[in-house]
């Protein structure tokens, strides 16, 4: 629910910034490693979003797979069970998560006043 509440809370900021009478459509990105489910964002929106400029919004929730950035070759990749989770292109161990990690507003679509 916390984080259903802060894509409320965030869309409806910059909804307002915008001269906005209503939110039409958010686009929430969630990482396959950020814990979170999109079957519970898709639960608890319309209670999330009661009163607000979302309130009659549509929600969609993107799942983003996890890629990497190896640190020993430089190079990105997704990392998995076929490349056991090493970097296909070098075999190294080590590497950054720099995609699929978190929850993102990725857009809106707002109506002008």
């Amino acid at each position: 629910m916390s984080y259903i509440a802060k894509m409320v809370n965030l869309a409806e900021e910059i909804a307002r910034e915008n001269g906005a009478k209503e939110v039409k459509k958010l686009v929430v990105e969630v990482g396959k490693t950020s814990g979170v489910m999109p079957y519970y964002m898709y639960k608890y929106f319309p209670e999330a979003a009661k009163g607000s400029l979302l309130e009659n919004a549509e929600l969609e929730c993107v799942e983003t797979d996890v890629k990497a950035l190896c640190e020993e070759c430089g190079r990105e990749y997704f990392p998995n069970k076929e490349n056991r989770y090493l970097c296909p292109h070098c075999g190294g161990r080590k590497a950054h998560i720099i995609e699929g990690k978190g929850v993102v507003l990725r857009d809106l679509v707002i109506e002008d006043r």
